[in-house]
């Protein structure tokens, strides 16, 4: 039976966990300069909707590294469901590829595409979830504290994608996820709900803050929400990630961004430059944790 990953609820935590662990399996031979060709042969064809750096790049290199290829398929190139339903695209590519990514707006292009394809689909970002970066956040937690489970990670922002992507992790992994946010910017309510006592959605940005294992933030403003920049920025400004947060915080926190950060606004410089910042750690965990998610998924892993 074919597999997909549209968010994380999607896996068990024995599959999340597999994953990690094929990860750090892989980060290591890439390391030691050891050939790990498992989908050679195999080809990946990536839609973009929206721009990006590290989801193309991590995808794409990753499947020159694990042997295969990729092709990219711009906005401008297929349209999706514009020029051809979701539905036609997916049942077209999956007579020629053997994984499909893709980065949407609408979270239910997703859902589309993987209902009408025989092969997996990746969520690159969608409106709704980015498993892709919280996989590779965990990686990075993982590798920096030893352990997931018993941690507290505190976001402070929007009630957005990442939080909900979060809040799935939360459910699955056995850590405390907290979410400072302004009224009016909580996350979807059914997906808090399904995050269940592992989940605090809260207002008072420096009590979620105190004693935090993690401080992690994002943009106010995301791609799509261009119009509503003022009123967001008007909202948000509270709610910064700066040094007086991070000495609420407990002595050995680590702060995290998913990228492009907008220095000044969510975060300060000297914070995202700081020693507590494991941001580009995150950043080159995208490469391992993708890789491992398509070697998975195609039932590759090798081990």
């Amino acid at each position: 039976m074919k597999r997909d990953l549209l968010r994380l609820a999607d896996l068990s935590t024995a599959e999340l966990e597999a994953i990690l662990d094929l990860a750090v399996r892989l980060k290591s031979d890439q390391r030691g300069h050891r050939p790990h060709p498992l989908l050679s042969g195999h080809t990946l064809a990536m839609i973009f909707e929206k721009p990006s750096l590290r989801t193309r790049v991590t995808f794409e290199v990753g499947m020159v590294q694990l042997g295969g290829a990729a092709v990219n398929l711009a906005q401008g190139d297929i349209r999706l469901g514009e020029r051809e339903p979701a539905r036609d695209i997916a049942r077209n590519l999956d007579r020629w590829v053997d994984l499909i990514l893709a980065r949407v707006f609408s979270h239910q292009s997703l859902v589309d595409l993987a209902t009408a394809a025989r092969i997996p689909v990746i969520n690159g970002l969608s409106d709704l979830h980015h498993p892709c970066q919280v996989l590779a956040d965990c990686l990075t937690l993982r590798e920096r504290r030893g352990r997931i489970a018993g941690l507290r990670v505190v976001f402070i922002g929007d009630g957005n994608n990442m939080v909900h992507s979060w809040m799935d992790a939360a459910a699955r992994l056995d850590f405390d996820f907290v979410l400072a946010c302004p009224p009016g910017y909580e996350p979807d309510p059914g997906i808090t709900a399904e995050g269940g006592s592992r989940v605090t959605v809260m207002h008072d940005v420096d009590a979620a803050a105190r004693g935090a294992d993690v401080l992690y933030t994002d943009v106010w403003t995301s791609m799509g929400q261009e119009e509503e920049s003022g009123a967001r920025r008007q909202a948000f400004e509270q709610f910064q990630v700066n040094e007086r947060r991070l000495a609420l915080a407990a002595p050995n926190a680590l702060v995290m961004h998913c990228l492009p950060a907008h220095r000044g606004e969510e975060i300060t410089d000297a914070v995202i430059e700081g020693p507590h910042s494991v941001v580009f750690d995150q950043a080159e965990n995208r490469l391992h944790v993708q890789k491992a998610i398509m070697v998975w998924l195609s039932g590759a892993d090798g081990a």
